[in-house]
């Protein structure tokens, strides 16, 4: 990033740098440093639930970062909220998929068919999948949980597997890995309800994505997700670290008449509102008015 931002400085107006919380911080900083020292102007990008917490424990590094960009966005309502004090000229600017890379299938009726789709890290909270499946197993049969995502290497996918051992769920909890970007439609095509079980988020695209493909979403209640999910109309909403509550919420779309549609329904138009061509004249306002002030 550092040598782009050097050997390149001649082939940009502007830059636009994103912002995330713990050591990626850190390149953040040295980036817009970097920036500074070449005389180009740049935009900074936030993303990530950990950033509001980073933020209230590393206070002046933080106005001293975004102080020195032309704009400052962020992909939701919360972390506009949360960082507002840190950065007055905070803009919301949404995540976005391409919608029509998404085939939309109705569920009218839903079946015990689980997806799961982060990255195996902790603050994902992987194993709260497989407890979910324990308890759903009990009362439904036929019960399956795809597991889609990279081993980031904190032990959580060992955590996983074990919790799939101990509860005696090899035939019922498959783990694939991660995949291709485009081979997440039809992996997501596979199931019926998607699985969101993390401690920490903001606006993640796979639930965004999930919404588009018309699976019924049922999420915990943490960070920027009460934002982007309306509890009871496009997803069920729970509280972290829950596996009872998060069953029975699955449970509710098999026994409640017209729940699965209309969350299938209304996830596909939440979806649709961030579709890229929706966001990116945003986008390209936002860089405008930017190098409108640098220049």
């Amino acid at each position: 990033m550092l040598t782009t931002v050097l050997r390149a400085r001649n082939a940009y107006e502007l830059a636009c740098v994103e912002v995330y919380s713990g050591r990626a911080f850190r390149w953040a900083e040295a980036v817009c440093a970097a920036l500074r020292a070449v005389g180009r102007p740049y935009l900074l990008a936030l993303h990530g639930g950990n950033l509001p917490p980073f933020a209230r424990s590393n206070p002046v590094r933080v106005r001293r970062l975004l102080a020195g960009a032309r704009l400052v966005t962020a992909p939701s309502a919360y972390l506009v909220e949360q960082m507002r004090e840190y950065a007055p000229r905070l803009e919301l600017i949404p995540n976005a998929i391409d919608v029509q890379a998404y085939p939309f299938q109705l569920r009218r009726r839903v079946r015990p068919r689980l997806i799961w789709l982060r990255a195996f890290h902790e603050i994902y909270n992987p194993s709260l999948a497989v407890a979910v499946v324990e308890r759903l197993r009990r009362s439904q049969t036929g019960v399956s949980l795809t597991m889609v995502g990279p081993d980031k290497g904190d032990g959580a996918l060992e955590r996983t597997r074990a919790a799939i051992a101990s509860a005696g769920l090899d035939e019922q909890v498959r783990i694939v890995g991660g995949i291709p970007k485009r081979d997440v439609p039809a992996r997501l095509a596979e199931g019926d309800i998607f699985l969101n079980t993390t401690d920490i988020d903001n606006t993640p695209v796979s639930v965004l994505e999930a919404l588009a493909c018309g699976l019924c979403v049922v999420s915990t209640r943490v960070g920027g997700i009460p934002y982007v999910l309306e509890d009871g109309e496009d997803a069920l909403l729970v509280p972290a670290r829950d596996p009872d509550a998060m069953a029975a919420a699955c449970s509710r779309l098999f026994d409640e008449p017209g729940l699965a549609e209309r969350l299938s329904r209304n996830g596909r138009r939440n979806a649709e509102s961030l579709d890229w061509r929706v966001v990116l004249p945003r986008w390209e306002d936002a860089l405008e008015r930017a190098a409108r002030r640098a220049s």
